[in-house]
C-alpha cells in the first residue's frame, strides 16, 4: 500500500507496550458492503473526488473495488447484493472520517460532496480541535470530512482533551477557504482516514474491548453516551457511541461496515495486541502480518503491519 503524504498532525512515538497501542498507528481504508457497487463507486469518485485503485472478482459474483486518492486508499466497496439495507439503530458504522491537510482540501472536497445529489447533508460541527462537515451516502453509511486546528491549540485536562460541537456556516466557510485550484480538481489534494466512529450497545462494553483489550487510551469520556479514545495523543482514531443504538445485540448480516482497518508500526506491536486478547479470552486470527478480531457487537477489526498491499487488502 502507498505510503501517504499526510499524517495525522504532531502523532506523538510510543514504544511497544503491555497495555496500550503504539503512537505510530495509522487508521487504514474502512470496508463497506453495499449493494449497488456501480452507483455507491460513481458517488465516492464523485462526491469525494476518489479514483478507483484496484478491483477484484470474487467466485459467487462478489466484487470488491479499492478507491482512494494518489493511491491511497480510502475506502473498500464490497459488492453484496441482496444482503438488508442499513438499519440505522444497529451497531456498526456511525461515520468514516476523512482528514485533509488543510482547510481549502477541505472546502473543495465539501464543495463537491455538497454539490452531488446523491449526498444527505448531516450538519457541520467546530470541535475545537477540528473543523468537520458531515454527510451520508446513497446507502446510509455516515462520512465526516474534517481538518485538525494545530496541535499546539488542542487542551488537554485531566488527560482528557477539550472538545465541542459548535455550528460552522457552510457558505462562509467555502467563502474564506475555496479556492480556484481545488474547486476544480480538489482530488489533487491527498487525504487519509483520520478516525472512524462506531455505534454501540453499550459505553461501558466498548470500553472494555477498545480500551481495556485493544489498547487504545481514552481521550474523551464525559461525553453523554459516547466515548472518544486515541493512541500517541491524537484526540481520537476511534469514537463509539449509543446515540441511535443503546441496547444493541450482535450485528445481523446487512450492508454497511464490513471491516476497520489500522496499521499498527512492528511485529512486536501485534504480539502485545495478541498477548492482551488471549488474556481477555477473545478470539482472534493471527495471519503473520496481521490479527483480525470483532468486536462484542461482531464488527471486524484488522490491524496491519505496514506494506500491506491492495492486493492483500482485496483478499480480507
Amino acid at each position: 500500500m502507498t505510503s501517504s503524504p499526510l499524517t495525522v498532525p504532531g502523532a506523538q512515538s510510543d514504544a511497544v507496550g503491555e497495555q496500550h497501542l503504539s503512537g505510530d498507528l495509522a487508521m487504514d481504508a474502512v470496508t463497506l458492503r453495499v449493494g449497488d457497487l456501480e452507483l455507491m463507486s460513481s458517488y465516492y469518485e464523485n462526491a469525494l473526488a476518489l479514483a478507483p485503485i484496484e478491483e477484484q472478482a470474487r467466485a459467487g459474483g462478489e466484487v470488491h473495488r479499492v478507491l482512494g486518492r494518489g493511491g491511497i486508499p480510502f475506502v473498500r466497496l464490497v459488492a453484496t447484493p441482496g444482503l438488508p439495507a442499513l438499519d440505522p439503530r444497529q451497531a456498526g458504522l456511525f461515520h468514516t472520517a476523512f482528514l485533509f491537510e488543510d482547510q481549502a482540501a477541505l472546502a473543495g472536497t465539501v464543495l463537491r460532496a455538497a454539490q452531488d445529489p446523491r449526498s444527505r447533508f448531516a450538519g457541520t460541527g467546530d470541535h475545537l480541535v477540528s473543523e468537520a462537515f458531515y454527510f451520508s451516502d446513497p446507502e446510509g453509511n455516515g462520512i465526516e470530512l474534517y481538518w485538525d486546528r494545530p496541535r499546539e491549540t488542542w487542551q488537554w485536562t485531566g488527560g482528557q482533551v477539550a472538545m465541542d460541537s459548535l455550528y460552522i456556516d457552510p457558505d462562509a466557510y467555502l467563502t474564506e477557504h475555496l479556492t480556484e485550484a481545488v474547486a476544480a480538481d480538489p482530488g489533487i489534494n491527498p487525504g487519509i482516514v483520520g478516525h472512524v466512529h462506531l455505534q454501540v450497545g453499550d459505553v461501558d462494553t466498548a470500553r472494555q474491548f477498545y480500551i481495556d483489550t485493544l489498547g487504545f487510551e481514552v481521550t474523551v469520556g464525559t461525553h453523554p453516551g459516547a466515548l472518544f479514545a486515541a493512541a500517541g495523543g491524537y484526540h481520537h482514531h476511534v469514537a463509539m457511541n449509543t446515540w441511535n443504538s443503546r441496547g444493541a445485540g450482535p450485528r445481523a448480516a446487512g450492508l454497511g461496515l464490513a471491516d476497520v482497518a489500522i496499521t499498527l508500526p512492528a511485529r512486536e506491536d501485534l504480539d502485545a495486541l495478541t498477548a492482551r486478547l488471549t488474556r481477555a479470552g477473545i478470539d482472534f486470527a493471527d495471519e503473520g502480518r496481521s490479527v483480525s478480531v470483532k468486536d462484542p457487537w461482531g464488527t471486524p477489526v484488522t490491524l496491519s503491519l505496514p506494506g500491506t498491499s491492495t492486493e492483500e487488502l482485496l483478499a480480507r
